[in-house]
């Protein structure tokens, strides 16, 4: 068996480790015995970039966020026109928002389906007030069955909201992602 050994004064010395890393929130993130954890998640953080890093405060794990998107999920089960409402998020005072909701919504029984996306605009005025402005434009597709389901971003005066509606004699999970562009 042979052995090749290099002596460090033979040539350069091998590669530094890097010991912490800088980040954009929460920074830095700290490998522990030479390991650093890079995971990817979503966060409704307002970012022009659209990504950023989390150091989760000197821990070792570094954190790739998508920025300005939020994914919602709900059920609507066994009733016409029953509808669920789930919290987006509460927008900035003094602030206009465009936004793309991607919907997609499964009946795992009947093996149906409704989607679609919707685009639409908001605003939060000084009062924190938050008015959806004009109407939304979708495109949606569905099997016949689902046809009658829909969904619609609302407010309730301060939250942005999305709002899912069912149909008779069906259970439909429903799955949202939600991308926006805040500006004040």
């Amino acid at each position: 068996m042979s052995q090749f050994f290099q002596g460090v004064t033979a040539g350069s010395l091998p590669p530094s480790v890097a010991t912490t890393y800088v980040t954009n929130d929460n920074s830095p993130a700290v490998p522990a015995a030479n390991i650093l954890n890079v995971l990817g998640s979503d966060t409704t953080a307002n970012d022009d970039d659209g990504i950023r890093t989390d150091g989760s405060s000197g821990n070792n794990t570094l954190t790739v966020q998508l920025t300005n998107r939020i994914k919602v999920t709900t059920t609507t089960s066994d009733g016409a026109g029953q509808s669920q409402t789930v919290t987006v998020f509460t927008p900035l005072v003094s602030s206009g928002i465009t936004f793309i909701v991607s919907v997609t919504g499964y009946d795992s029984s009947n093996n149906e389906m409704s989607g679609g996306e919707l685009v639409g605009v908001a605003r939060r005025s000084a009062g924190g007030v938050t008015v959806v402005v004009g109407t939304n434009d979708t495109f949606d597709e569905s099997d016949a069955a689902l046809a009658a389901s829909d969904w619609d971003v609302i407010t309730d005066g301060t939250l942005i909201q999305i709002q899912f509606t069912g149909v008779a004699a069906r259970t439909i999970n429903w799955s949202a992602t939600f991308v926006y562009n805040q500006s004040q």
